[in-house]
């Protein structure tokens, strides 16, 4: 019998010599992911990194090293954001200016949280509605993993005449990573991820798909360009509806989080100091020129698999962040990790994720023989799933943040349902009691 793999926990110090690989798989993680949304709003990647090395390791130091995270740039603003950028008058430091107002809003939701508790987290969001809104935090990723990994089209289509070579490094990765994690013994098996990125790296270079042309490009110290945040109602008012966004989604990911690491972390340390500490860092972020910040789903999926939960690897990460910010060369050599590579990856990292959530719903031993409990799952599967989306001024809400909120009207009406006896699970309840007593008489 083989034995079980050696779970590192979450407070539990590991050698330098295996922290300093473990973090940087975490770095490799992440880096893709948080790096495209500043480029994609048109800031310097530098500055990013360094604010989510900065804003991880005060979410480390707010929650007492008891909740592993690493915080990575939110897409959830990148659609408002731009709209501030494009509007006359306007322009991103005005978008700043909203991302600060968020963070002071997540931070003030943190504070309500201290006082109320989270017990209203069951009765909004009870385990047969959060179980599909953390599954669906990793599935309505999977295609932006055939993306990255070059198989689908930026339109969701097949892409016509897929390179074999791409097909085949993404497959090498994809297989590495899980056979890995399997098979391989010791602090090999803790690494797989990382080793395999490194193996299909090596073999998209004898491929010919690496391209190092930034390197040549980049400079070797770089200086990240800070900006100061300007104020307008009118950009406030665009960015702010993304809160609900973020809300959703930092609830969302604790949640799994806890599942992962076997602890339930919206009570220790709790939910309002890993709000308050998100939202902190998206304040600072905006202050200093970055785009906000957020729980990293693909950092979740690393410690799903590795089994490595320790908070000091996870700050060892964001140093390399912080590091990574400052030299232009070494980030400009990660960034040319192909598409092929980091998609194989990916699709191991979601899959996990989403797998949290079916595990959620099988430890809640969910009853579905009762009708509520398997209309509130189906309804928030359909709704993440199908593409539907609610625009909110310049916010669009859809997937796993418009399905956790189906979740939490769901969750919050059957409980009134309840709370007033307009349920039939009590007439179903006394017609069981009828039917055992004239059993028993015949």
């Amino acid at each position: 019998m083989s034995k079980q793999r050696k779970i590192i926990g979450i407070q539990e110090r590991v050698p330098l010599g295996k922290g300093i690989p473990l973090s940087i798989q975490h770095t490799f993680a992440m880096f893709s992911a948080s790096v495209l949304v500043p480029y994609i709003l048109g800031i310097s990647p530098s500055i990013a990194l360094l604010m989510n090395g900065i804003g991880t390791l005060i979410f480390i130091f707010v929650t007492k090293g008891k909740a592993p995270a690493y915080l990575g740039s939110s897409f959830a603003f990148i659609s408002p954001a731009l709209l501030v950028i494009g509007t006359e008058g306007l322009g991103y430091r005005y978008a700043l200016g909203g991302f600060v107002v968020t963070g002071l809003l997540m931070c003030c939701i943190a504070i309500l949280i201290k006082f109320v508790g989270t017990k209203w987290i069951d009765v909004v969001l009870p385990p047969a509605a959060m179980g599909p809104v953390v599954a669906l935090i990793g599935l309505e990723l999977a295609g932006s993993a055939a993306q990255t990994a070059g198989i689908l089209g930026d339109d969701g289509a097949m892409v016509a005449d897929v390179d074999p070579k791409v097909v085949i490094v993404f497959l090498v990765t994809l297989l590495l990573a899980i056979f890995g994690g399997v098979l391989y013994r010791g602090f090999a098996s803790a690494i797989a991820i990382l080793i395999s990125i490194i193996a299909g790296y090596v073999l998209a270079l004898a491929f010919g798909l690496v391209d190092f042309s930034s390197i040549g490009e980049a400079s070797v110290f770089e200086l990240p360009a800070f900006q100061t945040p300007q104020w307008s109602v009118q950009a406030i008012a665009i960015i702010i509806p993304a809160t609900l966004v973020v809300v959703s989604e930092h609830i969302g990911h604790q949640v799994v989080t806890s599942e992962v690491v076997g602890k339930d972390l919206l009570t220790d340390p709790g939910l309002h100091r890993s709000m308050f500490a998100d939202g902190f860092s998206t304040a600072l972020s905006g202050f200093c020129g970055s785009c906000p910040t957020t729980t990293y789903g693909e950092n979740i999926g690393v410690m799903a698999i590795t089994k490595v939960y320790s908070v000091w690897v996870i700050g060892g990460a964001a140093v390399f962040s912080i590091f990574l910010s400052f030299i232009g060369k070494a980030s400009a050599l990660i960034q040319t990790i192909p598409g092929p590579v980091m998609g194989g990856v990916s699709f191991l990292l979601y899959g996990m994720i989403g797998a949290s959530g079916i595990r959620l719903m099988v430890d809640a031993k969910i009853d579905y023989s009762k009708a509520r409990n398997l209309a509130m799952t189906s309804v928030v599967f359909v709704v993440g799933l199908s593409g539907i989306a609610i625009q909110i001024g310049q916010c669009q809400l859809k997937g796993m943040s418009l399905a956790a909120i189906t979740g939490m009207v769901l969750g919050l009406v059957m409980y009134l349902l309840d709370k007033f006896k307009l349920t039939n699970e009590y007439e179903d309840d006394a017609s069981a009691e009828d039917f055992e007593t004239e059993a028993a008489d015949i």
